[in-house]
């Protein structure tokens, strides 16, 4: 299962301060936290300049249901149990940053610890291979981090969500982080790409950062596991995705309208056009029709009753409209 999204925040010394509350990348979120016990933790001091957060996801269901997110340009290691109780079989493996709507059914009892890196840093933790290595892939831990079935049992046994927690702490500062001394400028450029709305063509983030738009990818692809125009492409498609969510509430008198024409622009796009095509794409049904209200109910469907989509970026090559052209 890959983790549930959140955006990272400002990075000093120390890191992000504290696990994000947003639920940016995660479709329908009240569905999913209406069927899961959902938290975010925060790892050791010496992790969280490489870490967002670990992510820990308890079910028990008597109707199947699928979660969908769309996935932040970070990698995730996940730890999971799906079974009721200790001897149930469990499993970790590493998962790229995907390039397509995720979903992940749930069903019965399982148990998830997650711990999501920022953006640029996980390499750190397996400097052998380029992060791209493992983009749109899920392998098993082993192949990419030292691990054994004691780590996996250590993280996933202990019924306490602290020793759930400082069992992650104990393995990731065992296996890295190694030093790199690119890793801070990839996540500092991720992080800019994020927060900066005027960086809306990587030949401008190039500029500004003194490299040529070359330079500039294969950064991206060696630290972040995707290029630089895909990442604008992602976190302008996180921001609409969240206002749409906003829009399923004008019911309730809670959420705002939003007028699509005035956020394509605000976000880059040359028309909204472009931006209804890319999101679309990504979450699988128009911006307008997912804004419709939302049915909770315990049937299994896609993102708003629409199905389960295989759509989205298929690779992370140039891409022809959006605001990240170059």
């Amino acid at each position: 299962m890959a983790g549930p999204g959140g955006r990272p925040g400002p990075a000093g010394p120390g890191g992000p301060a504290g696990p994000r509350r947003d639920t940016r990348g995660i479709v329908d979120a009240p569905g999913l936290f209406a069927r899961v016990r959902f938290r975010r933790r925060e790892p050791a001091p010496a992790l969280r300049p490489y870490l967002e957060h670990y992510w820990l996801i308890d079910w028990d269901l008597d109707h199947p249901y699928t979660s969908y997110v769309v996935p932040h340009p970070s990698v995730n290691v996940v730890f999971q149990r799906l079974g009721p109780g200790p001897d149930s079989p469990a499993f970790a493996e590493v998962a790229g940053v995907g390039l397509e709507l995720f979903a992940q059914k749930l069903a019965g009892r399982g148990r998830v610890c997650g711990v999501q890196f920022r953006p640029g840093g996980f390499r750190p933790f397996a400097p052998r291979w380029p992060v791209s290595e493992w983009t749109g892939r899920r392998v098993p831990i082993a192949d990419v981090m030292p691990a054994t079935d004691a780590d996996i049992a250590a993280v996933l046994g202990p019924a306490g969500e602290d020793a759930r927690v400082a069992a992650l702490d104990t393995y990731l500062l065992g296996v890295g982080p190694h030093p790199d001394p690119r890793t801070a400028q990839a996540m500092a450029l991720a992080d800019r790409i994020r927060t900066d709305r005027t960086i809306r063509r990587v030949a401008r983030l190039a500029e500004a950062e003194g490299v040529s738009v070359r330079s500039l990818q294969r950064l991206f692809a060696t630290y972040v596991g995707v290029g630089p125009k895909w990442v604008i492409l992602r976190y302008r498609i996180h921001e609409a995705l969240e206002r749409a969510e906003s829009e399923t509430r004008t019911g309730s008198g809670t959420g705002p309208e939003v007028d699509w024409p005035e956020l394509a622009a605000e976000l880059g796009y040359s028309d909204q056009a472009h931006l209804v095509r890319d999101f679309t794409a990504t979450v699988g049904v128009p911006p307008t029709a997912y804004a419709r209200p939302q049915d909770t109910g315990p049937q299994d469907t896609g993102p708003h009753g629409t199905g389960p989509q295989d759509t989205g970026p298929e690779d992370a090559g140039p891409q022809d409209t959006g605001p990240q052209d170059a």
